[in-house]
């Protein structure tokens, strides 16, 4: 039976960050997911997480300046610097928080750089990403997002991050998959899902379209959580959604599809 995440990011907005851990408790939840813990000591998301005995399985290394529009800066050349210094930060992060892997978001390809420089760029910092994170016994995820919600988004198909993936040649990095943004950017989840298994560390879902809840758009999710028990995910599901009403009024989902 599949495991799910409260995406924190996402659900539960209409209260501030720190007491979302909470409703995601009374919801019914073992394990929550966000984006970034960094505007908040640590002491203080574990204590919410260990209240309310919650999971985290899952946060991002520092993206960039979020608010500006920023999306990620591991492809960018000019931001090496920032972006080794982010990766020593989540790991005192990750640590404090007893979070097993870390999300990296390669960022919007900029104008005027070639493709042999944004992937040379991308491949390094993985390398060093990967390799500071299996010192600290973390593991090292990639995720392909949508250049429909993001253009430009120099990271957005499953074959791309395998491929880098190769290159990077690091046993502790893996894919995260989006299932939404792999419907919108290349259908064909359930075959992807069987071919690249072992390459994928962590799964999200959202509806298409509108990025609700599953059950709301085209994607058949009672098949695809059914499929993925048969071809033996054992992981975390994050539910990486926004609410078409309230979290709690659509909560009905899990019920109906992953029973």
């Amino acid at each position: 039976m599949p495991r799910f995440a409260a995406n924190l990011t996402m659900l539960f907005t209409e209260v501030p960050f720190l007491e979302r851990f909470d409703k995601a408790a009374k919801a019914g939840f073992k394990a929550v997911e966000f984006l970034f813990p960094y505007a908040w000591p640590a002491e203080e998301i574990r204590q919410r997480l260990d209240a309310n005995h919650l999971t985290l399985v899952l946060h991002n290394l520092p993206a960039g300046d979020w608010d500006a529009g920023e999306r990620g800066i591991a492809c960018l050349p000019e931001r090496v610097s920032e972006f080794r210094e982010g990766v020593a930060k989540a790991i005192v992060y990750a640590h404090a928080l007893g979070v097993q892997q870390l999300n990296c978001l390669a960022g919007k390809a900029p104008a005027g750089v070639s493709d042999e420089v944004l992937r040379q760029t991308f491949v390094d910092n993985l390398r060093f990403a990967a390799a500071e994170l299996k010192k600290a016994g973390l593991r090292l995820l990639i995720e392909p997002i949508n250049t429909f919600d993001i253009p430009g988004f120099y990271l957005n198909r499953t074959a791309q991050a395998v491929a880098i993936l190769d290159v990077v040649g690091a046993d502790n990095a893996f894919v995260q998959y989006d299932l939404y943004h792999a419907q919108r950017m290349e259908g064909e989840l359930a075959a992807t899902l069987q071919k690249y298994l072992p390459r994928i560390g962590h799964v999200q879902q959202a509806d298409n379209p509108g990025r609700h809840e599953p059950g709301t758009g085209e994607i058949n999710y009672a098949f695809l959580f059914a499929h993925l028990d048969r071809i033996g995910y054992g992981g975390w599901i994050g539910c990486e959604y926004k609410p078409a009403t309230t979290t709690e009024a659509g909560l009905g989902w899990r019920q109906r599809l992953a029973d």
